[in-house]
C-alpha cells in the first residue's frame, strides 16, 4: 500500500511535466509564421479546387476530396518534417535545454512532451484543412454529398501517418543537424509511401547484397502505404473497421519503438 501510494504523486508529476512541455511546444509552433503561411496556402488551394473542378465533367466532388486530402497529407508532411527536426535542435541552440534538464525534468519527458506538442499542432492544422475540404464539397454540390462520410476516416489515417513522420523527424533531430534531419525524414516519407515496392524489388533482384539491403529497408522504414486511403475516399468508400484497427496498432507500435530509440539517443548526449 505504501509503495502504491508513493508511486501516484510521481506518475502525476510526470504527466504534468509532459503536459506542460507539450502545451508550451504547441504554443510555440502555433506562433510560427511558417505554419500560418502553409495553412493559408493549403486553404486557398482547397477553395480554388471548387473553381478548377468545373473544368472536369461530373467529377467535381471526387476532385475536391482528392485534392483536399492530398493537401492535408502534403502540407502536414512539410510541417511534420521542417518543424519536427527543429524541436530538439532549437532548444539546444538557444541553450534552454540546459535550463529544462537542470530542473526535475527527465529526458524522456522532454522528448514525449515535444512529440505530443507537435502532434497537437498537426491535429489542429489537419482539422482546419479537412473542414475546409468538407465546406468546399458542400458548396460545390449545393448541399450534402455522399462523399462527406468518407472524409473523416481517411483524414484520420493521414493524421496517423503524420504522427509517425513526426516521431521519425524527432529521432533524426536528436543526433544530427536540422538540414540532415530534414533530408533523412523526407527520404523516409517518400520511400515509406513506396514501401511495398522495396520488397518487390528485393525479391526480383539477382544480387544477394541488394536483396538483403532492400528487404532490410522494407522492415526498418515505415510502410506508409498502410495509411493511404485518399483515392478510395474520393470514390465514396469508407475505411473498413478492420483496416482502421490494424493501422492504429501498427502506428502505435512503430511510434513507440521510434520514440524509445529517440529517448535512448537523447539520454546518451552530453549537454555539459
Amino acid at each position: 500500500m505504501a509503495l502504491a501510494s508513493a508511486s501516484k504523486p510521481r506518475i502525476s508529476s510526470t504527466g504534468h511535466r509532459i503536459a506542460a512541455i507539450a502545451l508550451n511546444t504547441f504554443r510555440e509552433t502555433v506562433r510560427d509564421r511558417v505554419l500560418y503561411n502553409l495553412l493559408l496556402f493549403a486553404i486557398i488551394l482547397v477553395v480554388a479546387s471548387i473553381f478548377v473542378s468545373e473544368l472536369s465533367i461530373n467529377e467535381e466532388s471526387k476532385f475536391i476530396v482528392d485534392l483536399g486530402l492530398s493537401a492535408v497529407l502534403v502540407f502536414g508532411g512539410i510541417i511534420s518534417i521542417f518543424i519536427g527536426v527543429g524541436l530538439v535542435f532549437k532548444e539546444i541552440e538557444k541553450r534552454t535545454v540546459y535550463f529544462l534538464l537542470s530542473k526535475p525534468v527527465h529526458r524522456f519527458e522532454f522528448i514525449i512532451g515535444k512529440y505530443l506538442g507537435l502532434c497537437l499542432t498537426l491535429l489542429l492544422n489537419s482539422a482546419v484543412m479537412v473542414l475546409g475540404t468538407m465546406v468546399a464539397l458542400v458548396y460545390a454540390n449545393k448541399g450534402l454529398s455522399p462523399l462527406l462520410r468518407a472524409i473523416p476516416a481517411a483524414a484520420f489515417l493521414i493524421y496517423l501517418e503524420l504522427s509517425v513522420l513526426v516521431s521519425i523527424a524527432l529521432l533524426f533531430s536528436s543526433f544530427t543537424t536540422p538540414m540532415l534531419s530534414a533530408l533523412f525524414s523526407f527520404a523516409a516519407f517518400v520511400i515509406g509511401n513506396f514501401s511495398p515496392d522495396l520488397k518487390l524489388a528485393g525479391s526480383m533482384s539477382h544480387s544477394p547484397a541488394l536483396r538483403w539491403i532492400l528487404t532490410a529497408l522494407y522492415y526498418m522504414l515505415p510502410n506508409l502505404r498502410n495509411f493511404s486511403f485518399i483515392s478510395e475516399a474520393s470514390h465514396g468508400w469508407i475505411v473498413p473497421w478492420q483496416v482502421a484497427v490494424s493501422t492504429i496498432v501498427y502506428a502505435v507500435l512503430y511510434i513507440a519503438i521510434i520514440l524509445s530509440a529517440t529517448v535512448m539517443i537523447f539520454k546518451a548526449r552530453s549537454f555539459k
